[in-house]
């Protein structure tokens, strides 16, 4: 009986001298707090040099000349990428020509080699290029961050509408309930309760919400939602039924990523990989080809 008690107490004696020494001091935790607001400090000096960059781009975006048709596929691409704001096409503009006047200047200037008009001009086509490609690759990954959260939402989905909430509502409380694990997602379906407060049809609203996405599972989903409430269908078992049919897809999408894991595996195997067996395996051999054949080569001319 002594045994068990002697040795609780060293150990909880051993736990609380632990917890003493790794107790920050009261010096640290004053040195923590004032580095924490230095670094607040820092970053509201930071805030006005990014709203003065973000100024400059939209000075020079307004004057840059665009194209109608270009204006409606750059603003949806926008949208798409997460940028809603009224001047997001403007400070795209303005990127634009700041970074292709940015490699042209680099390009142009003897700064790491001898000036070249040719590759400044190609610098400048470049840098107009490359911020629609990003821009693409953005909206690319947000649509697949999305298609992610698409299942996990669907069940969510099903769970309310089920326990009696209806699809407003239901969509209103998947939204906050996601807002953490898939902002994303989530920032979509706030966006939809927004405007049926505002008055607008649900039907629009989901077709905006697809519009928005780019998604092709969303677009799926909100033309069944749409179709159900026409025809008065049960939404409940529709979305259950969809949801099956989503975590088939997904299962096939991984199928097939497996399947394409071998081709792809081909261009590592022979660029990296095998070069390097065949300095192992051929190199000795060809080390002994060459000192034995070239001095019989010579001894044949003499």
């Amino acid at each position: 009986m002594v045994l068990p008690l002697l040795a609780f107490v060293f150990g909880s004696l051993i736990i609380t001298a632990v917890a003493l020494v790794m107790m920050p001091g009261k010096a640290v935790a004053i040195d923590r707090r004032l580095e924490e607001l230095t670094l607040r400090e820092e970053d509201a000096e930071k805030k006005p040099r990014l709203q003065s960059l973000i100024g400059l781009m939209k000075r020079v975006g307004e004057k840059v000349p665009r194209s109608p048709k270009e204006m409606g596929s750059l603003r949806l691409r926008l949208v798409q990428s997460g940028y809603r704001r009224d001047e997001a096409v403007t400070i795209f503009f303005g990127i634009r020509v700041m970074f292709a006047l940015a490699l042209f200047m680099f390009f142009s200037t003897p700064i790491v080699a001898r000036p070249n008009m040719t590759m400044a001009l190609a610098g400048l086509g470049a840098g107009y290029v490359l911020p629609g490609m990003a821009l693409a690759r953005l909206a690319k990954r947000r649509a697949h961050r999305i298609r992610l959260a698409l299942a996990d939402a669907l069940d969510l989905l099903v769970v309310s509408v089920e326990a009696g909430l209806g699809l407003d509502q239901a969509m209103t409380r998947v939204g906050s309930e996601l807002a953490f694990a898939y902002p994303d997602l989530s920032d979509e379906l706030k966006l939809i309760n927004l405007e049926l407060r505002a008055g607008k049809p649900r039907a629009e609203a989901l077709r905006n919400l697809a519009d928005r996405t780019g998604v092709e599972d969303l677009s799926s989903l909100v033309t069944m939602l749409i179709q159900t409430d026409k025809f008065g269908t049960s939404v409940a078992q529709s979305l259950r039924v969809y949801s099956e049919t989503l975590r088939t897809k997904r299962r096939q999408r991984a199928e097939e990523a497996a399947a394409k894991t071998g081709v792809k595996m081909v261009f590592p195997l022979v660029f990296c990989i095998f070069p390097a067996v065949w300095i192992v395996t051929i190199g000795p051999a060809a080390i002994r080809f060459i000192t034995v054949l070239f001095p019989m080569i010579d001894n044949m001319k003499k």
